[in-house]
Parts: C-alpha cells; structure tokens; sequence
C-alpha cells in the first residue's frame, strides 16, 4: 500500500504550477496532476480523462496527469457572470470567481473521484493552522502575492489546499524550473482574461452578445453639474476612473465616475471626483475571524494591485457590511472585491456593491 499523501495539483501549463508539482513530488507527496479544460466542447459531459501532459524533461518528475473538462460550467459560471455584471453597470473580477466556481470545485471533484488526500495550486499563498483554525496568509513574495484572489474560499477548502510556492519568490520559483527540467521554465506570464483575446473586452462584449453595441449606442455623458456633455459608445464598454476615449473637451482631464445602467448614462468628473470614504460590500466570506457582530478594525485593498489602507468593517443587520476608509479610495469599481487583512493574514472579503463619498459613524 502507498502510504504517502496523495495531492492533485491543478496544472495551467505555466511555470508556476509546474514548479509546485515538481516541489511537492520532492517533498515525497504523490503527485497526480489535473488540467482543468475551460475553452473546449462545451456540451461535453465533464469527466476525468488521461492526459500526456508532462512538466518536466527529468523521469524525477514523472506522474500521471488527466484533464477535465468544465466548460459548459465556465460558460455558465464565470463568462455568464462577466457578461451580467457588464450589462448590470458593474466591474467583474472573473478570475476571482473561476477560482472558486472553477478551478477549486474542479480539483476537489478529482479528490474525490482519485481518493487523494489534498489539492495544490501554483498560487503565491501560504496556510498555517493556528489556534485550531486553518488561516490564509500572504505569500513571502510582496510582487505576487495572491492571496487577494482566493478570499472566497471556505475553511474546509483551506484546510486541504497547499501552496508550495508561498514561501518563495517569483525569481526563485524560475530558478527552480530550471534545476527541475521544467517544460515551461522560460514562459512568460499572462495578465490576459483567458476568454478575452487580446485583452479587448469591448470587442469581446459585442461579440459575446450580437445586438449590444446598437442596444446601447448614443448615451449621455453627465459632469457632476448635471450637464449633457457628449454622447458614448454605450454604458458596458466603460469602466469606473476610466480617462480615455470619452470624446469629450471640458477644459480639465476628466474621468468615469458613475455608470447608470438602467438609463444607460455614464458620469464624469475630475479626478478629486473618484474619491469616496466608505462603500458597501455584500456576498461576505470570513476565513481567519468568526463572522463578526461588532465593528473591525483591519486593513483593505480594493483591487489586486491596490495600496492597503487602514479601515472600519461594520457589519449590518442584513449580512452587509460598511468599510470606512481612515484615507480617501479613488476608482472604487461596484463588481469588484474588497479583501481584508490584519498583517500578512486575509480575514476575508465581499464583492463592493455600494459607494458611499463620505464615511460612515
């Protein structure tokens, strides 16, 4: 009998996730490696099927590895969410939330139907069990951390999950790659939406949805006044603080600062204009406190690449919450997240769906 833990590692075919099979395999874990098919057949019943992917060139690293095909769910889950929250005047975060709807309901499905013992991921985060609780921390590496991704995992899905890359930088994992024979040791990153090409979610949108463009075509553009200024494309094509491609002459730089969907009207102002104190966050996961009755102190980040700031969490009778801000937020995005922390560990977050210019007692 094989008495060594078994793990299913989620492989994107990045270096990363490669880096952290190969680690766990010399830790002396099991490995058995899963790609999770998102861009495939979507009519496909989803089903573990054996694959030839290999990471590495060196026989160490040799382990058996399947694909599994969740498409039609992506579809539904993660592209149906970005359209939705687009056309409802929002910010989507789908990376955020094929973490949770995708990539984690994957990897425990092939727990599961592999009877191993953990999953693994190519993240830069770091576990710990204190005090009986299994706690979600930064990774070492302040350049890519990502713990800001995965706040809507839940304690169980934690306390199963490992992050070997946590511990380490991003220069470090490359070299690592390199000693371990590493396929994709000298890939380069992608910051892309993996359904967007390009990057270019305007053409996606209109493309994803046939009519869209002419639907929305010829709103207005209101300055904080209340003035008619110009004309736009259409609401969905337009993202909060965004400054180019308005179209418009008012004498100063001036940015997005309210989407109104249902009149199909954008807002700009200056800059000062983006400003707010406090907004509202529904749709809470706690992992490293208790879901609180009484305010919180902790710190904040708005979006991933965010500057934490200090902040009050005031919980409300409906399950909401209000987060007051000691300094000023700019481009605060409805759609998005906020994560919270105390140091390095990530108490949890919401999805911000209220802005509020001035804080809250």
């Amino acid at each position: 009998m094989n008495t060594r833990p078994h793990v299913i590692v989620g492989l994107s075919g990045g270096v990363d996730s490669a880096v952290a099979a190969c680690l766990l395999s010399r830790q002396g874990y099991r490995v058995t490696g899963l790609n999770i098919r998102v861009l495939d057949d979507p009519d496909h019943e989803p089903a573990l099927a054996p694959s030839p992917l290999r990471v590495s060139d060196l026989p160490e690293f040799e382990f058996p590895t399947f694909t599994f095909n969740l498409s039609g769910r992506f579809r539904h889950e993660v592209m149906g969410y970005f359209h939705e929250a687009y056309l409802a005047g929002r910010t989507p975060n789908p990376c955020m939330v094929c973490n949770k709807a995708i990539k984690w309901f994957g990897l425990f499905e092939a727990v599961n139907l592999l009877d191993a013992d953990f999953v693994a991921t190519g993240h830069y985060a770091r576990t710990s069990l204190v005090d009986g609780r299994h706690r979600l921390y930064k990774g070492v590496d302040p350049q890519k951390d990502q713990s800001y991704f995965l706040w809507m995992l839940g304690r169980h899905e934690i306390s199963k999950t490992l992050f070997p890359l946590g511990e380490h930088t991003k220069p470090e994992v490359r070299e690592m790659a390199r000693s371990f024979g590493v396929l994709a040791a000298e890939k380069k990153e992608s910051q892309e939406i993996c359904f967007v090409p390009h990057d270019d979610y305007c053409g996606y949108l209109e493309s994803a949805l046939p009519g869209l463009a002419e639907r929305v075509a010829d709103g207005e553009i209101v300055d904080v006044s209340g003035r008619v200024v110009g004309q736009h494309r259409g609401y969905p094509f337009y993202t909060i603080g965004q400054r180019r491609g308005l179209g418009i002459s008012t004498g100063e730089p001036s940015y997005v600062t309210e989407i109104d969907a249902i009149h199909n009207r954008i807002y700009v102002g200056p800059k000062q204009a983006l400003e707010c104190h406090a907004l509202r966050a529904e749709g809470l996961n706690w992992i490293g406190i208790d879901p609180p009755v009484d305010p919180v102190e902790a710190s904040a980040k708005i979006r991933y690449r965010d500057r934490e700031s200090r902040c009050i969490i005031r919980p409300q009778d409906d399950g909401s919450a209000i987060v007051s801000f000691a300094e000023p937020k700019s481009a605060v995005a409805a759609g998005q997240a906020v994560v919270f922390y105390r140091g390095d560990e990530l108490l949890g977050g919401g999805t911000i769906t209220g802005i509020l210019k001035t804080s809250q007692p």
